[in-house]
């Protein structure tokens, strides 16, 4: 076998950024495919497993006030200290910035509270979570991360950084147009370069209408993972941060892993306790209790948006668990 020449780029605090090459210095690589096949290339690590990979780009999206600071910050302290958050795993600590153009840093630091009280993990030392506030920025600085210039300043601070979390693309990534597809090159370019280099990044976003992420859907094309927070249909603004996780794209992610599921909050004396609970028994909880009212297969499809085979399904699980 062939051991591949496969490094990584790290970021070092004067680490700049490469003018663009003319033309005639361009010289790309190719490799043929039985060349491929012969290479040894280090296994795809997950930095959160099953949902994000080593070097992987991912997005988050949901309406306002659904718990997408809660859910980014949680994954930031999990990768941190190598530790679980909601049904997300990570084996090891590394680094993390988590880039925030949005929240009073006041309201941070009490979510970093809450974070911290409610593990026994913690990071290996201080250096592994790192936070940029806009409010301890000079007053009129602000970050567009479109802008080369900004993308190399927030660069400075990625040394030894395996993960960045941007928090959000509103505040944070101004390029023209929400809808517009190029005014979103510059700022995929520079996240393919992030990948390059081992950096994974986790974009925070605003949903828009029809239940997808607000803006053109080009920002999806190179992201290994999507996760979208939505409400219940049954949510009541007095219980807090309650929502359903659904992956709507996630590469390699398959089976109960790719289910989706429900996450509550509940802030006891400060610190923060998460319930999980998978969707599909919901589901069956609800077909169990419709069936048990004596309706149809074909009316508990259409009340529960299910096909009838599934319901046919659910019902056969239901009466082999004898609930039915």
């Amino acid at each position: 076998m062939v051991e591949a020449a496969y490094t990584i780029e790290r970021f070092s605090p004067d680490h700049g950024r490469a003018s663009e090459p003319d033309a005639e210095d361009l010289n790309f690589e190719t490799v043929t495919l039985a060349g491929l096949l012969r290479e040894t290339l280090p296994r795809r690590e997950l930095i959160l497993a099953p949902i994000i990979p080593v070097r992987g780009l991912a997005m988050l999206f949901a309406g306002r006030g659904t718990g997408k600071t809660h859910v980014g910050m949680g994954m930031g302290y999990a990768i941190a200290s190598g530790a679980t958050f909601l049904r997300w795993h990570a084996a090891r600590p590394r680094r993390v910035l988590y880039v925030d153009g949005e929240m009073p840093q006041e309201a941070l630091q009490e979510r970093a509270r809450s974070l911290a009280a409610a593990t026994p993990y913690s990071p290996p030392d201080e250096s592994y979570f790192t936070i940029l506030p806009m409010d301890r920025q000079k007053l009129g600085v602000s970050i567009n991360l479109s802008k080369p210039e900004h993308q190399a300043a927030l660069e400075r601070h990625l040394d030894g950084v395996e993960f960045m979390v941007i928090d959000n693309i509103s505040t944070l990534v101004n390029g023209g147009r929400e809808n517009d597809a190029d005014s979103w090159d510059a700022m995929q370019a520079w996240l393919l370069q992030l990948r390059r280099r081992g950096v994974s990044v986790l974009l925070i976003h605003h949903a828009g209408r029809g239940d997808n992420a607000r803006g053109t859907s080009k920002r999806e094309d190179v992201l290994d993972t999507v996760i979208q927070l939505k409400r219940p249909e049954d949510y009541d603004m007095e219980e807090g941060a309650r929502f359903e996780v659904h992956l709507t794209k996630a590469r390699g992610v398959v089976g109960d892993d790719a289910q989706p599921f429900e996450a509550k909050l509940d802030v006891v004396d400060g610190v923060d306790s998460w319930t999980c609970r998978v969707l599909r028994d919901r589901e069956l909880d609800r077909v169990a209790e419709l069936s048990g009212e004596g309706m149809s297969v074909r009316d508990i499809s259409a009340e529960l948006n299910l096909s009838k085979s599934r319901v046919q399904r659910m019902q056969a699980k239901l009466r082999a668990e004898g609930r039915l």
